[in-house]
């Protein structure tokens, strides 16, 4: 076939989940109420924890992170889906692709690293407490987060790369809710099935390890509740660590079976639903799941919340 990537009219068309449904308007507004509440659970919480003084502690500050990268992660997919479909014009440019494809996997990667250092702050404060705050202190916690950071954005710049000077054939079509490697992949010219074991390999590479050692973290975790002698102490270690582990389990789980299975296992149709799992069901229950089960946060947010919308009580007195 012929290559069409070389010219600067070439562009991509993604036919993502709200054009291969039954009932597209009915999805639309789904995901789009979804994106909403992504959008203001994470924006309110990202709130609470910069104005309140008593969240300004590693764990909140790790939360933060992860609240902001959700925030970004569905902002640069979900909006343009959900216009495209409104349009009828699901047409991105080549650069457009490279973009959004750069940042998703940006994003990405450091949530993925993220969620194992989270994990490891667990573990600190539960099972090492008198040594918290030396080994959480403000600058290993900068020095984590800026890591997770630079090796997700060196990850998705190596990928981005290399995945856009493939020539692409006359099939400009992407069956996918947006960019993503996998399916940009199979409309490759050449042969690509030595960078699919690379991408297989490295994702496996980066998801195993956090993985790893957000379970062994909580298998301590748990073996250091279970000797706690307080049922008030293990109930909120054991709600805390809930949290995050739901957390876990819905992004690794869906990461897991997108880039570690082959390929062959998953239909188009799979991916678009695993793709609009991680980039925006994720993302607006990760901040309710922090939220309703943790009590420090709900009480941060009627302390906010009070300081706006409560009127101050007057000081003056009549006679």
């Amino acid at each position: 076939m012929e290559s069409w990537n070389s010219t600067l009219g070439g562009a991509f068309i993604l036919m993502g989940i709200l054009d291969d449904s039954d009932s597209p308007e009915l999805l639309c507004a789904v995901i789009t109420a979804l994106y909403m509440l992504a959008m203001t659970s994470n924006g309110l919480l990202l709130l609470v924890i910069t104005m309140d003084a008593q969240l300004h502690v590693p764990m909140y500050f790790l939360l933060g992170q992860l609240s902001l990268i959700d925030f970004f992660l569905t902002s640069i997919i979900i909006p343009k889906a959900v216009v495209d479909f409104l349009l009828k014009d699901n047409t991105i440019s080549l650069e457009g692709c490279a973009l959004q494809m750069f940042l998703a996997l940006t994003l990405g990667g450091a949530e993925d690293l993220l969620l194992a250092f989270m994990a490891y702050d667990r573990y600190v404060a539960i099972c090492q407490p008198l040594n918290y705050m030396v080994l959480m202190r403000p600058s290993i916690c900068w020095l984590g987060v800026a890591t997770t950071w630079i090796l997700g954005f060196l990850s998705a710049l190596g990928y981005t790369i290399h995945t856009m000077q493939y020539p692409f054939c006359k099939s400009h079509k992407i069956t996918h809710l947006f960019c993503e490697i996998p399916p940009l992949l199979k409309l490759a010219c050449a042969d690509t099935s030595k960078y699919e074991l690379m991408v297989y390999v490295m994702g496996v590479a980066f998801l195993i390890p956090p993985l790893a050692t957000i379970l062994a973290s909580y298998i301590l975790i748990l073996f250091t509740v279970l000797k706690k002698p307080s049922n008030e102490g293990r109930k909120k270690a054991l709600v805390t660590c809930s949290s995050h582990l739901t957390v876990v389990t819905l992004y690794y789980g869906a990461l897991t079976v997108m880039y570690v299975l082959p390929s062959s296992y998953l239909s188009p149709k799979q991916e678009n639903i695993l793709s609009v799992f991680y980039t925006v069901v994720t993302p607006a229950l990760n901040p309710i799941i922090y939220s309703l089960r943790n009590k420090e946060v709900t009480g941060a947010l009627r302390r906010v919340l009070g300081k706006w919308f409560l009127p101050k009580q007057s000081t003056f007195r009549g006679f």
